[in-house]
Protein backbone atom coordinates (compact mmCIF):
# COMPACT_ATOMS: atom_id res chain seq x y z
CA UNK A 1 0.00 0.00 0.00
CA UNK A 2 1.42 3.50 -1.28
CA UNK A 3 0.85 6.98 -0.23
CA UNK A 4 0.88 10.03 1.53
CA UNK A 5 0.02 10.34 5.02
CA UNK A 6 -3.51 9.80 5.65
CA UNK A 7 -4.67 8.34 2.30
CA UNK A 8 -6.26 5.38 4.06
CA UNK A 9 -3.47 3.13 3.86
CA UNK A 10 -3.64 1.19 6.84
CA UNK A 11 -7.15 1.34 6.86
CA UNK A 12 -7.68 0.10 3.84
CA UNK A 13 -5.33 -2.94 4.10
CA UNK A 14 -6.89 -4.12 7.52
CA UNK A 15 -9.75 -4.53 5.43
CA UNK A 16 -8.45 -6.13 2.36
CA UNK A 17 -6.15 -8.50 4.93
CA UNK A 18 -9.89 -9.95 6.29
CA UNK A 19 -11.71 -9.94 2.69
CA UNK A 20 -8.18 -11.61 1.06
CA UNK A 21 -7.00 -13.88 3.57
CA UNK A 22 -3.82 -12.10 3.70
CA UNK A 23 -2.01 -10.77 6.44
CA UNK A 24 -1.59 -7.06 7.05
CA UNK A 25 1.90 -6.43 7.89
CA UNK A 26 2.73 -3.14 9.39
CA UNK A 27 6.58 -2.38 9.82
CA UNK A 28 5.45 0.30 12.66
CA UNK A 29 3.75 -2.15 14.41
CA UNK A 30 6.49 -4.65 14.44
CA UNK A 31 8.84 -2.49 15.70
CA UNK A 32 6.56 -1.74 18.54
CA UNK A 33 5.77 -4.81 19.20
CA UNK A 34 9.29 -6.02 19.13
CA UNK A 35 10.55 -2.56 21.70
CA UNK A 36 7.25 -3.21 24.24
CA UNK A 37 8.46 -7.35 24.48
CA UNK A 38 11.88 -6.10 25.07
CA UNK A 39 13.27 -8.49 22.56
CA UNK A 40 17.09 -8.61 22.03
CA UNK A 41 16.63 -7.01 18.45
CA UNK A 42 13.76 -4.94 20.15
CA UNK A 43 16.20 -3.53 22.99
CA UNK A 44 18.96 -3.12 19.61
CA UNK A 45 15.86 -0.80 17.92
CA UNK A 46 15.04 1.09 21.20
CA UNK A 47 18.76 2.07 21.33
CA UNK A 48 18.07 4.00 18.07
CA UNK A 49 14.53 5.50 19.12
CA UNK A 50 15.96 6.82 22.20
CA UNK A 51 18.81 9.08 20.87
CA UNK A 52 15.93 9.70 18.27
CA UNK A 53 17.71 8.39 15.29
CA UNK A 54 15.58 6.62 12.16
CA UNK A 55 15.66 2.26 12.90
CA UNK A 56 18.62 1.26 9.72
CA UNK A 57 16.59 -0.28 6.76
CA UNK A 58 18.79 -3.71 7.56
CA UNK A 59 17.17 -4.14 10.84
CA UNK A 60 13.53 -3.44 9.67
CA UNK A 61 14.47 -6.01 7.11
CA UNK A 62 15.44 -8.58 9.33
CA UNK A 63 12.13 -7.96 11.27
CA UNK A 64 9.98 -8.56 8.47
CA UNK A 65 11.85 -11.42 7.09
CA UNK A 66 10.81 -12.96 10.48
CA UNK A 67 7.45 -12.17 10.14
CA UNK A 68 6.74 -13.14 6.61
CA UNK A 69 8.93 -16.55 7.58
CA UNK A 70 5.87 -17.39 8.90
CA UNK A 71 3.04 -20.00 7.71
CA UNK A 72 0.40 -17.47 7.40
CA UNK A 73 2.46 -15.22 4.80
CA UNK A 74 2.79 -18.80 2.46
CA UNK A 75 0.42 -17.57 0.03
CA UNK A 76 1.44 -13.38 0.18
CA UNK A 77 1.29 -10.36 2.68
CA UNK A 78 0.00 -6.68 2.58
CA UNK A 79 2.74 -4.37 3.84
CA UNK A 80 1.66 -0.94 4.92
CA UNK A 81 4.29 1.74 5.65
CA UNK A 82 7.45 -0.02 4.20
CA UNK A 83 9.26 1.21 1.93
CA UNK A 84 9.07 4.18 2.14
CA UNK A 85 12.42 4.73 -0.20
CA UNK A 86 13.89 3.34 -2.69
CA UNK A 87 17.60 1.98 -0.43
CA UNK A 88 14.41 0.23 1.58
CA UNK A 89 13.15 -0.91 -1.40
CA UNK A 90 16.25 -1.89 -2.46
CA UNK A 91 16.37 -4.50 0.82
CA UNK A 92 12.98 -5.64 0.73
CA UNK A 93 13.95 -7.00 -2.56
CA UNK A 94 16.71 -9.04 -1.07
CA UNK A 95 14.19 -11.13 1.11
CA UNK A 96 10.96 -10.98 -1.20
CA UNK A 97 8.95 -10.09 -4.15
CA UNK A 98 6.62 -7.19 -4.62
CA UNK A 99 3.72 -8.13 -7.12
CA UNK A 100 1.54 -5.21 -7.14
CA UNK A 101 1.56 -1.95 -5.69
CA UNK A 102 -1.42 0.07 -5.13
CA UNK A 103 -1.22 3.57 -4.78
CA UNK A 104 -3.62 5.90 -3.20
CA UNK A 105 -3.98 9.10 -4.88
CA UNK A 106 -5.69 11.56 -2.49
CA UNK A 107 -4.94 15.73 -2.83
CA UNK A 108 -3.84 17.42 0.18
CA UNK A 109 -7.10 19.10 1.04
CA UNK A 110 -9.11 15.84 1.35
CA UNK A 111 -5.96 14.31 3.84
CA UNK A 112 -6.18 17.55 5.79
CA UNK A 113 -9.50 17.30 6.38
CA UNK A 114 -9.76 13.45 7.36
CA UNK A 115 -6.18 13.61 9.67
CA UNK A 116 -7.66 16.32 11.25
CA UNK A 117 -10.94 14.17 12.39
CA UNK A 118 -8.73 11.15 13.07
CA UNK A 119 -8.71 9.32 15.84
CA UNK A 120 -6.69 6.34 17.45
CA UNK A 121 -6.26 3.83 20.30
CA UNK A 122 -4.06 4.63 22.76
CA UNK A 123 -4.16 0.74 23.73
CA UNK A 124 -4.46 -0.79 20.26
CA UNK A 125 -3.32 1.67 17.79
CA UNK A 126 -7.00 1.28 15.82
CA UNK A 127 -7.95 4.25 13.24
CA UNK A 128 -11.13 5.87 13.56
CA UNK A 129 -12.66 9.39 12.22
CA UNK A 130 -15.09 11.42 13.53
CA UNK A 131 -16.52 11.87 10.52
CA UNK A 132 -16.19 8.70 8.05
CA UNK A 133 -15.66 5.82 10.52
CA UNK A 134 -17.12 6.48 13.95
CA UNK A 135 -16.44 4.11 17.07
CA UNK A 136 -19.86 2.52 18.44
CA UNK A 137 -19.59 3.94 21.28
CA UNK A 138 -17.41 7.91 21.69
CA UNK A 139 -14.50 8.04 23.00
CA UNK A 140 -13.53 4.28 23.46
CA UNK A 141 -12.11 1.61 21.11
CA UNK A 142 -14.75 -0.81 19.22
CA UNK A 143 -11.59 -3.55 19.48
CA UNK A 144 -10.41 -3.12 23.05
CA UNK A 145 -12.18 -0.32 24.49
CA UNK A 146 -9.07 1.50 24.62
CA UNK A 147 -9.53 5.70 25.03
CA UNK A 148 -9.56 7.07 21.57
CA UNK A 149 -7.12 10.29 21.11
CA UNK A 150 -6.13 12.58 18.80
CA UNK A 151 -2.60 12.58 17.44
CA UNK A 152 -0.41 16.27 18.46
CA UNK A 153 0.78 16.04 14.60
CA UNK A 154 -2.77 16.07 13.15
CA UNK A 155 -3.38 19.54 12.95
CA UNK A 156 -3.75 21.43 9.19
CA UNK A 157 -0.30 23.07 9.49
CA UNK A 158 1.81 20.00 10.64
CA UNK A 159 0.01 17.98 7.81
CA UNK A 160 1.07 19.98 5.14
CA UNK A 161 4.33 19.85 6.26
CA UNK A 162 3.98 15.85 6.48
CA UNK A 163 2.94 15.90 3.31
CA UNK A 164 5.60 18.20 1.69
CA UNK A 165 8.04 16.02 3.46
CA UNK A 166 6.45 13.18 1.73
CA UNK A 167 6.64 14.54 -1.59
CA UNK A 168 10.72 14.86 -1.65
CA UNK A 169 11.45 11.46 0.36
CA UNK A 170 8.94 9.01 -0.68
CA UNK A 171 7.55 9.92 -3.72
CA UNK A 172 10.17 9.14 -5.80
CA UNK A 173 10.03 5.66 -4.64
CA UNK A 174 6.53 5.56 -7.12
CA UNK A 175 8.67 6.26 -10.20
CA UNK A 176 11.23 3.46 -9.06
CA UNK A 177 7.91 0.98 -8.95
CA UNK A 178 6.53 2.36 -12.17
CA UNK A 179 9.46 1.95 -13.84
CA UNK A 180 8.93 -1.96 -13.03
CA UNK A 181 5.32 -1.59 -13.64
CA UNK A 182 3.87 -2.84 -11.23
CA UNK A 183 2.02 0.62 -9.56
CA UNK A 184 -1.72 0.82 -9.80
CA UNK A 185 -3.17 3.67 -9.19
CA UNK A 186 -6.75 3.96 -6.64
CA UNK A 187 -8.19 7.23 -6.64
CA UNK A 188 -9.91 9.47 -3.72
CA UNK A 189 -11.26 12.66 -3.92
CA UNK A 190 -13.88 13.01 -1.01
CA UNK A 191 -13.49 13.09 2.71
CA UNK A 192 -16.56 10.94 3.52
CA UNK A 193 -16.37 8.37 0.82
CA UNK A 194 -16.59 5.10 3.05
CA UNK A 195 -13.63 2.71 2.98
CA UNK A 196 -15.77 -0.03 2.04
CA UNK A 197 -15.94 1.68 -1.12
CA UNK A 198 -12.33 2.45 -1.77
CA UNK A 199 -11.61 -1.45 -0.85
CA UNK A 200 -14.17 -3.11 -3.23
CA UNK A 201 -12.33 -1.22 -5.86
CA UNK A 202 -8.72 -2.24 -5.24
CA UNK A 203 -10.03 -5.66 -4.85
CA UNK A 204 -11.42 -5.39 -8.30
CA UNK A 205 -8.22 -4.17 -9.35
CA UNK A 206 -6.65 -6.46 -7.56
CA UNK A 207 -8.72 -9.49 -9.71
CA UNK A 208 -8.43 -7.30 -12.81
CA UNK A 209 -4.75 -8.18 -12.81
CA UNK A 210 -4.70 -11.82 -11.42
CA UNK A 211 -6.99 -12.32 -14.13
Amino acid sequence: MFGPPGSGKGTYASRLSVKLSLPHISTGDLVRDEVKNQTNMGKHINEFLVQGKLVPDTLICQLLQKRISQPDCANGFILDGFPRTIPQAQELEKISTTDLVINLDVPDEVIVERLSTRLICRNCAAVYNERTLKPRKEGRCDRCDGELYKREDDRPQVILERLEVYRKQTHPLLKHYQAKNLVRTVSNRQADVPPERIVEGIIQLIHNEAA
